[in-house]
Parts: C-alpha cells; sequence; structure tokens
C-alpha cells in the first residue's frame, strides 16, 4: 500500500495569509455583524432624524446613569480580558484564570443589570417607534453579550483545565476579539442612544 493511500482526511489548506484563519475567520464575522448593527442605526437614523421623532418620547426617560455604570462595567472587561490573553502568552495561569472569571462576571453583571433596566423603563417594543428602535438595539446588543458570555464561560473551563499555553491559546484570543468587538459595539449604542 502506498504512503498516499495511508493518509487519512484532507491535505492542508494552504493559507496566504499571515493571520490565522480561525482569528481571520473571527474579523470576517465581525465585519458581518458590523452590518447588521448598521441596519439597526439606519432604522434608529430614520425614526428619529427623518421622522423626527422625540428621544425619548415623552412622558419617559432613559436610565442615563445606569446605562453609564454599565459602560463603565463592560469597558472595564476588556482590561480583563486584555490581562488574561497578556497572562497566559508569559504562562502566567493563575492571572489567565482570573482574568477571564473577571470578564465572564462583570459581563454578566451587565447582561442582568440590562435586563433589569428593561423592566423599569416603563416602556415596551410595541410602545411607539422610540421603543421598538431602543428595544432592538439594546437587544441586538444585548444578544452579542450573551454569545460572548458563553464563550468566554468556556474559556474560563478550559483555562481551569489547563488547556492554554504560550503557545497555545487562540482559545482565548479569539473569544477575547468578539469580546471587545462587543464593548466597542456598546459604546456606540450607549453614546447614540443614551447621549446623544
Amino acid at each position: 500500500m502506498s504512503a498516499h493511500a495511508e493518509a487519512h482526511g484532507p491535505p492542508a489548506a494552504h493559507q496566504s495569509s499571515r493571520v490565522d484563519a480561525r482569528t481571520l475567520g473571527m474579523f470576517l464575522f465581525i465585519a458581518s455583524e458590523i452590518m447588521l448593527f448598521g441596519s439597526f442605526f439606519t432604522a434608529y437614523f430614520f425614526v428619529r432624524v427623518a421622522a423626527g421623532t422625540p428621544w425619548p418620547t415623552p412622558p419617559y426617560e432613559l436610565p442615563v446613569f445606569v446605562a453609564g455604570i454599565n459602560t463603565i462595567i463592560l469597558v472595564t472587561s476588556s482590561f480583563t480580558m486584555h490581562w488574561a490573553l497578556q497572562s497566559i502568552k508569559r504562562g502566567n495561569r493563575s492571572g489567565l484564570q482570573a482574568g477571564l472569571t473577571l470578564t465572564f462576571l462583570l459581563g454578566l453583571t451587565f447582561l442582568l443589570t440590562q435586563l433589569l433596566e428593561y423592566s423599569r423603563v416603563g416602556f415596551a417594543p410595541y410602545t411607539d417607534a422610540f421603543g421598538t428602535v431602543f428595544f432592538c438595539l439594546t437587544g441586538l446588543h444585548g444578544a452579542h453579550v450573551f454569545v460572548g458570555l458563553t464563550l468566554l464561560l468556556a474559556a474560563t473551563i478550559r483555562s481551569y483545565r489547563g488547556h492554554y499555553s504560550p503557545e497555545e491559546h487562540l482559545g482565548v484570543e479569539i473569544p477575547g476579539i468578539y469580546w471587545h468587538f462587543v464593548d466597542v459595539m456598546w459604546i456606540v449604542v450607549y453614546t447614540t442612544v443614551y447621549i446623544l
């Protein structure tokens, strides 16, 4: 039997990019997500600017202060995510575990606070165009936070099982890229929806 007949599976894929294919895949996925958010921001623009809908519609008020605190929580989680990745690159397993655990807990706090905010705002997605756009934009972001938390939970569990090393840490890096995207997108949503 020849060597070719004994080979299992397809040959290794040719990689012309200097970026790992899995990392590139995450960047392309994020590009598609930016387009998705763009469509929701277009709806926001038409409701608020083109149609001249009051923002927020009286008598409702947006909890700007609570959302601001939530923004600080989420931005802080980007720093703990960065700390986790830099820790494993240096072989610091306890720093990795602490960073991932803190990132997960901060993200969970953000999401639970947002759900609590939903229960207290006094309007619903079906109230009017303002309510629809508000819940669509913040809810879309909340769904992304949930996905990010799922990725973080998997990475955190794996970190406690000793799956990462300074040479093999894509399982931390790729969820980290996604998490930073979620954080940056929240800053845009917060500024647009709550501040402007």
